[in-house]
């Protein structure tokens, strides 16, 4: 299978790695971690413990034994499966003159990283991991990426078929096995029938009393759900921005399926040809788009706002200081609306950008720019 670089990542790990004795590269199943890691360890001293190994199990019966004679980077993947290790490097982490650091990679866990913040505080630097984005694959694979989203295997595949099987397996296996071994009891024909209906709301604001009398369950019961596929890395809950403007404004979250392949393969949307004539080819893009830019940005923070019966926007974002505003637009030339006017004004946003699929960039009026997603990439990376 072709490797694609990640320096992007890469950079990251060094720095956190340069400055911190412990650092958590975090994300989904099959998303790149164990490759990034390998890469990493590759550079210098080090010994890398998978916890899926039963070798590297047995090696770690006694971990503080087996970890203390070590000296360079320490990689522990899978680190989820022992959470009894966690007091350990807090205390080889804290030896006068140490000379090791340690790299621990996670998939998706519920409370991994709340468990790893209590036990190393202080101590532990995280990287977030997701699939493949648009600066890696590069501008001219914008629409093989969307399609098939940014799991490695499912975009390196050979054919669209062989992608699509992938997700459909990847799926499968997330519901069957993973949920079961972090801890999730609920029924995997009860959380795919859940997620499913997720895809047909993507986009949308969350309304769990809708979901919940539909799959026959509370109120607070679905929203455990959804929560539980936020912290494995599967959805987005996009929060909303609260502004003092005397309307009523939306509170709940939007919700979307993180990876595009995968909202495409619940949807059960084979290529192109079959998104391009869905109803959800608009909200489909929306979500894919936002991911992009939220990964070109680079911000810990990210909101939605809209009120009831005015303006709305897409994305909303704090860059230095800088209110940066987004709308997502399947079309090559979209209509600058009311809404978005209403927003721009309300907010005092710096900027408003309307992300399309197409190479195009003008600006609209004062502030107010259209511009392409891959053409986004290049103007956001070179301003000043």
């Amino acid at each position: 299978m072709v490797l694609i670089s990640r320096p992007g990542y890469l950079s990251k790990l060094h720095v956190a790695i340069g400055r911190s004795p412990i650092t958590a590269l975090l994300g989904p199943r099959q998303s790149g971690k164990t490759t990034l890691a390998r890469v990493i360890a590759g550079e210098r001293e080090s010994a890398v413990f998978d916890l899926e190994s039963p070798r590297d199990e047995r090696r770690l019966q006694n971990p503080e034994f087996a970890l203390s004679s070590l000296t360079g980077l320490i990689v522990i993947d899978e680190i989820q499966f022992r959470p009894d290790l966690f007091p350990i490097l807090r205390v080889l982490a804290d030896r006068d003159g140490g000379t090791t650091q340690f790299l621990i990679l996670g998939s998706a866990s519920p409370h991994l990283r709340d468990g790893a913040s209590e036990s190393l505080a202080g101590r532990i630097e995280f990287v977030d991991l997701t699939g493949f984005r648009i600066d890696e694959v590069g501008p001219e694979n914008v629409l093989k990426l969307w399609v098939r989203g940014g799991f490695p295997r499912s975009y390196l595949a050979e054919t669209e078929a062989d992608s699509l099987a992938w997700r459909d397996g990847f799926i499968r296996t997330f519901l069957q096995r993973d949920l079961v071994q972090y801890g999730v009891r609920t029924p995997a024909t009860v959380m795919r029938r859940f997620w499913t209906m997720l895809a047909h709301y993507h986009g949308q604001t969350w309304n769990s009393s809708e979901l919940a009398r539909a799959l026959g369950q509370t109120d607070k019961t679905v929203r455990g759900y959804l929560d539980t596929l936020t912290e494995a890395y599967m959805i987005r809950q996009l929060q909303p921005w609260f502004e003092n403007v005397g309307k009523r404004q939306v509170k709940a979250p939007k919700v979307y399926i993180r990876d595009s392949g995968l909202l495409h393969a619940l949807l059960m949307l084979h290529d192109f040809h079959d998104l391009s004539g869905h109803p959800k080819v608009g909200a489909s893009w929306e979500g894919f788009a936002l991911e992009q830019v939220l990964h070109i940005l680079d911000v810990s923070d990210a909101f939605f706002w809209s009120v009831h019966g005015g303006g709305e926007i897409d994305l909303l974002v704090f860059d230095h200081g800088r209110r940066v505003g987004f709308e997502f637009k399947y079309s090559d030339s979209p209509t600058i609306t009311r809404s978005m006017r209403n927003a721009a004004d309300t907010l005092k946003l710096d900027s408003l950008w309307v992300i399309t699929p197409g190479p195009a960039f003008y600006p609209v009026e004062e502030r107010l720019y259209v511009c392409g997603l891959a053409e986004f990439l290049v103007r956001w990376s070179s301003r000043d």
